[in-house]
């Protein structure tokens, strides 16, 4: 958990630690920054070569089917 932002299990957050199929380079960074831009993504960390992605927000502000959508947008398929 940060300290700094309060990001991980405290204030309601959540973490979504899951592994999803299809990132390159390109579409990861993009993924990464889109998600980043919706509101109450605190924190975002993908990994290309083996798929292991972590995000934290704050589900009152962007529910998980808008995390969702970014994903099927640049058809990586994420597996919750």
């Amino acid at each position: 958990m940060c300290k700094d932002c309060g990001c991980g299990e405290t204030n309601g957050n959540t973490r979504l630690q899951f592994s999803a199929v299809g990132y390159t380079e390109d579409n990861a960074k993009k993924i990464e920054e889109t998600l980043l831009g919706l509101p109450g993504v605190l924190y975002v960390h993908i990994h290309t070569h083996d798929g292991e992605t972590t995000i934290d927000y704050d589900p009152k502000k962007t529910k998980l089917s808008g995390i969702l959508k970014v994903f099927e947008d640049n058809d990586v398929a994420a597996s919750l």
